[in-house]
């Protein structure tokens, strides 16, 4: 049988995903400016990179995509990017020192496609996992920038950045940015009575479709960018954000609820696919159980999930939960925690010693075993 290399270190990374964007759509290229309120939770999307002396393996980078049960070898000098890019563009974008081999081992509970920013939760976990091969250390929004201009630069995709953002610092957002891509966090701090009660009311529904983007999606951005940053559409998204982070720091649930429809119509106003015939009969099972605010998550349209705020009670939560579940096999409840922490990425392996030092601005930790 042959020898189990053992690993020389063995770094770990996670981050939250995000739900209940409101005002998302504004922070895109074509918005130029925006303001979103966004929320991280669990479950998040993890990252492991085992590390090895180049010596002692066969191939230098090996990437398991745990979620689609592939394992394979990624050879750096292969042209593009075809099984997973993110994760290969990602990979090329930080680079691996010559003296070391790695695998990367990736997982998420989320669905895929679930238009809770999976996919910007994996490239920053990632992103940070491997800023610990080099020298210095990305601060958690430089990883987040990263993060983006993978999707948008390498990979020549649509993309926002609050969902980055928000897996970076995790925990209750207010975004603004000024000029696209550049923003700012302000994160919303709140007594623990209402950052739990909070989390008691929140639900969040995937549709049972990942969501795809589409022609609606494209016509959309079309229509928008014709009509500039100041369109009516992006406007009223906008004014979502900051009521949201006020009827937060209030503790008023209504006020929240209230904003989160308001952005849910924007959204239809954008275009009415955008607000999905399954998200539809979501919203009115949740509106007969009395309820406070649902909203599509992420841009909408096909597939994806709804965050809903539900009232005081939680057997009527349940209950409402129970009939969504009813309603179609593909309606499904994910269970969801408020995220304390952004992106935290730490160490574990024989031999290591006791770290020194944090990473600035960034919840690293690192453990000697």
């Amino acid at each position: 049988m042959k020898e189990q290399k053992q690993p020389l270190r063995i770094i770990n990374s996670v981050a939250p995903i995000r739900i209940c964007d409101n005002g998302g759509w504004t922070d895109t290229w074509f918005a130029e400016h925006g303001k979103v309120f966004n929320i991280g939770v669990y479950p998040y999307a993890e990252v492991q990179i085992e590390v090895y002396p180049c010596r002692d393996q066969e191939e230098r980078i090996t990437i398991y995509a745990e979620n689609y049960g592939e394992q394979y070898v990624r050879h750096l000098e292969s042209p593009g990017w075809d099984r997973h890019p993110l994760l290969e563009a990602a990979i090329e974008r930080m680079g691996v020192p010559d003296d070391v081999a790695i695998q990367v081992s990736i997982y998420s509970e989320a669905p895929a496609g679930a238009s809770t920013g999976t996919s910007a939760s994996v490239t920053v976990a990632l992103v940070g996992a491997l800023d610990c091969l080099t020298p210095g250390r990305l601060t958690p929004h430089e990883v987040a920038y990263v993060a983006q201009s993978i999707e948008t630069e390498m990979l020549k995709q649509q993309c926002g950045i609050q969902d980055q953002l928000c897996a970076a610092y995790g925990g209750i957002n207010f975004i603004e940015m000024f000029q696209y891509p550049y923003a700012t966090v302000s994160q919303i701090r709140v007594p623990d009575s209402i950052w739990w009660e909070l989390e008691r009311r929140l639900a969040l529904i995937y549709l049972g479709k990942s969501h795809r983007s589409s022609e609606i999606h494209e016509k959309v951005i079309r229509r928008l960018e014709d009509a500039g940053p100041t369109a009516r559409q992006l406007e009223a998204l906008r004014a979502t954000a900051e009521p949201s982070r006020d009827a937060l720091y209030a503790g008023d649930f209504p006020a929240l609820g209230r904003a989160m429809i308001q952005n849910t119509e924007a959204q239809r106003d954008l275009h009415p696919d955008l607000v999905s015939p399954e998200a539809q009969r979501v919203i009115v099972i949740a509106q007969a159980h009395g309820a406070l605010g649902w909203k599509v998550n992420g841009a909408g349209g096909a597939g994806g999930s709804l965050t809903i705020l539900g009232g005081p009670l939680s057997h009527v939560k349940r209950a409402m939960i129970r009939e969504i579940e009813q309603e179609s096999p593909l309606f499904k409840n994910i269970p969801i925690y408020l995220s304390r922490f952004g992106l935290r990425v730490w160490e574990v392996g024989a031999g290591l010693a006791p770290a020194q030092g944090d990473r600035k601005g960034s919840p690293l930790q690192l453990f000697a075993e």
